[in-house]
């Protein structure tokens, strides 16, 4: 028996196309001596601190930091069922074949399950990036010795259980440190997340800090050739510029301006070239999301929502979490089908659909740039348009518009460049005129696309019929003053677009070097942090923690976002963890170094963060409530009944037991019991108070003199009862 174990049930499906066919059972199909079985992503996860000892499930400075090596896993709580198919199968095997995606992740995927079920049987190693049924029968014929990629696995394993423990080492300290200053919640640190938050507080604080100053643009208007147009003068030696190499002398522009006006002119160059430019690509995730956030307002994990149903419960498109934007060769084969499927599913684009060409082959079908999956695309099944949510709707539409633009042709243009001179002053311009819109057509409506659009210079004018030589005037002439910008704040699109390139944000050349190295032949990456899959989640954390918020169509960094920020090392808070880790990865990769020597130095350097946090504390700033016994900060703690919380002293450790309760949000102080004129302790004379009881509508009388009077009285009708009198630790029930 042969048992391949599939990362993904369609491909599974898609083997079993490949192998001749089989019969679907419980949990995997059977092919005579093959048998097929799947994954649902990763079926294992590794154990939290609470499981290797209970004492770590309440958070706790002494216990820092938290180590385990070696680590262990566990089965992943939804995926029990399916794990125990897989592993009963592994049992009967005479040999496997991994058919994880042809990545780090899904190396490991299921590497740890052959090595949670002791499988000791020979494994070979099938690499599938694309389910098309040639495909999958060409990787059939090709498989390699599993063996080969252990290295691979190994990273993966070092990176997971790496990221776990600064997680978790790192966001106990910063928590229990805040706490002590009577900061309410939890202070989240991770390799990626931190970064991230990182980019937003720095941009903010740049765009704050902007000191606004001016430049200058001289603009002639040209009478040249039968045509009038406008040129911008271009910059020579000696010019007085900014560090943007734009004039910054008022006087010096507005000279250029007065000279040239009314100038004779000239042309001194005109040439006119034929351009053309490709479809935008299919779309991996990012750009689904940056588009989608672009266009609708939606956030990243709401779009990954929506591309999950219409993938599993629609089966509209293909795999939704992909970072690739290309597609293989023998999928152009399935044009007609999905422009059919396109063509009846969405109204909108039926005539396109049907006008699409599927000879015509993009640039976009290209198997050696197709990673471990290729781009988001419709499938060739169809569905009731009308019957899709409106965020289903609108994310097909995307996908199915950038795949139908495929077999479009391109877009065509001439392009003219020319370079006229006054005065002794040269001034230049482009105008663009389309031969053939091509692609564009489908859309013409899709206002902001910065992909989309040309310079802004750029004249949509024709001036194809200048000539060099040609004479003329300058007309008219102006210096305008253009006021100097800060880079804007982030939108949720820029952000995630600026995910992918922060490798420009790092200081240090080599550690820059290394980010860009990390994504060497993956279009769209260029020295990223975080994967496609996994953005959106962490973008969505910082959210919930309290650390970005919105502000219209901008993503800002809170108050307590910049404090946190302050208290954090460099390391930290820029993207240099990723790219060192990388280094350490690819020695892994290599077999010149192990995961576990890994994690050890990796426990040295958390060790040392952890100690400096228990020594020094963070200076985070916090609006804490003094605790009216000690003076020492409030803090809000979570009752163990759902959404209800009261008032505790931090200095409950060192013997202050206050406590109050919680009303939206702020403590309810406990007000001292009025003390009666009228009715006197019996025992002592001073006065007493009527005190609630444990039961709701029962009350009790007690001495003002307490602790060193402990005399009770029960209550009668709002009066002390003094014929029973009550002796202290009886019930006041």
């Amino acid at each position: 028996m042969r048992l391949f174990i599939a990362e993904k049930p369609d491909l599974a499906k898609a083997i079993v196309d490949g192998l001749g066919g089989g019969s679907r059972k419980e949990g995997f199909y059977e092919c005579g001596n093959d048998y097929v079985t799947w994954c649902y992503g990763h079926m294992l996860q590794l154990l939290d601190p609470e499981d290797y000892d209970p004492r770590y499930g309440k958070w706790a400075m002494d216990d820092l930091p938290i180590s385990h090596i070696p680590w262990q896993k566990k089965p992943s709580g939804d995926k029990k069922v399916q794990l125990k198919i897989i592993t009963h199968l592994l049992k009967q095997a005479n040999s496997v074949v991994h058919a994880g995606d042809p990545d780090d992740e899904g190396q490991l995927l299921v590497d740890e399950i052959l090595t949670y079920a002791a499988c000791h049987v020979p494994v070979m190693r099938l690499l599938i990036n694309d389910n098309t049924i040639s495909v999958v029968k060409r990787s059939l014929t090709a498989m390699r010795d599993n063996r080969e990629f252990a290295g691979l696995s190994a990273a993966a394993e070092a990176r997971s259980v790496g990221d776990q423990l600064y997680g978790y080492n790192m966001s106990r300290a910063y928590t229990l440190a805040a706490s002590k200053a009577g900061y309410q919640g939890v202070l989240s640190v991770g390799r990626v997340q931190t970064p991230i938050l990182g980019l937003v507080v720095r941009r903010d604080r740049e765009f704050e800090a902007h000191t606004k100053s001016y430049y200058y643009n001289v603009t002639g208007q040209f009478a040249l050739g039968g045509l009038s147009f406008p040129a911008r003068y271009q910059i020579v030696e000696g010019d007085p510029v900014d560090e943007k190499g734009r004039l910054a002398d008022q006087v010096y522009a507005q000279g250029i301006a007065d000279t040239v006006k009314g100038a004779a002119a000239s042309i001194i160059s005109a040439a006119t070239k034929k351009k053309e430019q490709h479809p935008p690509l299919p779309y991996n995730l990012l750009k689904l999301q940056t588009d989608a956030s672009r266009k609708f307002g939606f956030m990243p994990n709401q779009t990954k929502d929506i591309t999950q149903s219409l993938r599993e419960k629609h089966k509209l498109i293909t795999y939704n979490r992909s970072d690739c934007e290309y597609l293989s060769d023998d999928q152009h084969a399935d044009a007609p089908k999905v422009l059919t499927a396109i063509a009846q599913t969405a109204p909108a684009l039926t005539v396109v659909a049907q006008r699409a060409d599927p000879a015509i082959k993009s640039r976009a079908f290209n198997s050696s740039k197709v990673s471990a999956h290729h781009g988001i695309i419709p499938t060739a099944a169809t569905a009731d348009f009308s019957q899709l949510t409106d965020g289903e709707q609108k994310i097909y539409l995307l996908i199915a518009r950038a795949y139908v633009a495929q077999f479009w042709p391109k877009h065509q243009y001439d392009q003219t460049d020319v370079l006229v001179e006054a005065a002794k002053h040269r001034f230049g311009v482009r105008a663009n005129v389309t031969t053939l819109a091509g692609w564009k057509m489908l859309y013409k409506n899709d206002v902001g696309n910065e992909d989309l659009e040309g310079d802004e210079n750029d004249l949509a004018l024709d001036l194809r019929v200048l000539k060099a030589g040609q004479g003329g005037d300058c007309t008219d002439a102006a210096a305008n003053q253009m006021e100097t910008k800060p880079r804007p704040l982030y939108t949720m699109a820029t952000l995630l677009s600026d995910l992918t390139r922060v490798a420009q944000y790092v200081r240090d050349d080599r550690l820059r070097k290394l980010l860009v190295e990390k994504d060497q032949g993956k279009e769209g990456e260029h020295g990223g942090i975080g994967t496609p899959a996994t953005r959106d989640t962490i973008i969505a954390t910082l959210f919930e923690r309290g650390y970005l918020a919105e502000k219209g169509k901008n993503i800002i960094s809170t108050p307590t976002a910049r404090e946190f920020y302050d208290t954090l090392p460099d390391q930290a808070k820029y993207p240099d963890m990723t790219a060192l880790w990388h280094e350490q990865q690819k020695a892994i990769q290599a077999g010149e170094r192990d995961a576990v020597s890994f994690i050890t130095e990796l426990m040295d350097y958390i060790s040392s963060e952890v100690a400096a946090v228990k020594q020094n504390g963070i200076g985070i700033k916090v609006n804490a409530l003094p605790c009216p016994n000690c003076g020492k900060p409030l803090r809000r703690i979570k009752k163990k009944a759902k959404n209800a919380f009261f008032w505790g002293c931090t200095g409950f450790a060192d013997g202050c037991k206050y406590a109050c309760e919680d009303k939206a949000g702020k403590p309810v102080a406990k007000q001292a019991p009025l003390v009666s004129e009228l009715h006197k302790c019996m025992a002592c004379g001073k006065g007493l108070s009527r005190r609630a009881g444990k039961k709701k509508g029962i009350f009790w009388w007690g001495c003002s003199g307490f602790p060193e009077c402990k005399q009770t009285y029960p209550d009668l009708k709002g009066k002390p009862d003094y014929n029973i009198n009550k002796q202290p630790g009886g019930s006041n029930d």
